[in-house]
C-alpha cells in the first residue's frame, strides 16, 4: 500500500482497538475447519533496550492469537549464524550478526489462524522510512539497522526458525478459554 490513504487504511487496520474473537482450532473430535500456524516473532535487542516488549506482545493478543512459547536470551552464535544463513554473502551480514549479539532478545512464538502473513503485516516494511503508520516497524523503528522485531516470512520458514529457536519441550499446547474463545464453558 502506497500513498497517503493505503497508508492510512493499514493504519486503521493495524492499530484499532481489537475485541478478539473466536479462534478456530482444529480438533481430532471434529470442530471448525480452520488450522492453525505458528510463527517466529523476536523483538531484537534495540526493540528489548527500549522496552517495547510488552507493548509488541499487546498487538498480537489484540489480534487474538495465542502465545505459545516465550523466552529471553542472549543468543548464541550458532543460532544467528543459522537464522540468517540466506544473508550470509550479504555486505551487512557481519554487522546483523554483531548486532544480534549485542544484547538480550525476547523469542515468541505465537499461534492463530493465519498468523504468518498476518505478523509479517502487523510489523510492517524492513526499511522504517518505508514502514507504514501503525505497524511496529512503523511506529518503533528507527533506521533499516534498527528496526524492532523480526517475524517468519512464511510457513515453511517459520516451522525451521521454530525449531532453531525453541525445542519441543519448551513450546505448551493450551486451549483457550478466555471470555472471547468459543471454548468457554457456558
Amino acid at each position: 500500500m502506497h500513498g497517503f490513504w493505503g497508508r492510512a487504511a493499514l493504519w486503521w487496520l493495524l492499530s484499532g482497538p481489537r475485541v478478539p474473537g473466536p479462534t478456530p482450532v482444529r480438533h481430532s473430535s471434529g470442530g471448525p475447519s480452520w488450522t492453525q500456524e505458528r510463527t517466529l516473532v523476536a523483538v531484537k535487542p534495540d526493540g528489548v533496550q527500549r522496552r517495547l516488549v510488552g507493548d509488541i506482545i499487546r498487538r498480537f493478543e489484540r489480534r487474538g492469537f495465542k502465545l505459545v512459547g516465550m523466552k529471553l536470551l542472549q543468543t548464541p552464535e550458532n543460532i544467528l549464524t543459522e537464522h540468517y544463513h540466506d544473508l550470509r554473502r550479504k555486505p551487512f551480514y557481519p554487522a546483523l550478526i554483531s548486532y544480534m549479539s549485542s544484547g538480550p532478545v525476547v523469542a515468541m512464538v505465537w499461534e492463530g489462524h493465519n498468523v504468518v502473513r498476518s505478523s509479517r503485516a502487523m510489523i510492517g516494511d524492513t526499511d522504517a522510512a518505508e514502514a507504514a503508520p501503525g505497524t511496529i516497524r512503523g511506529d518503533f523503528s528507527l533506521h533499516i539497522s534498527r528496526n524492532v522485531i523480526h517475524a517468519s516470512d512464511s510457513v515453511e520458514g517459520a516451522q525451521r526458525e521454530i525449531a532453531l529457536w525453541f525445542r519441543s519441550s519448551e513450546l505448551v499446547d493450551w486451549q483457550d478459554r478466555g471470555p472471547h474463545s468459543s471454548n468457554y464453558p457456558a
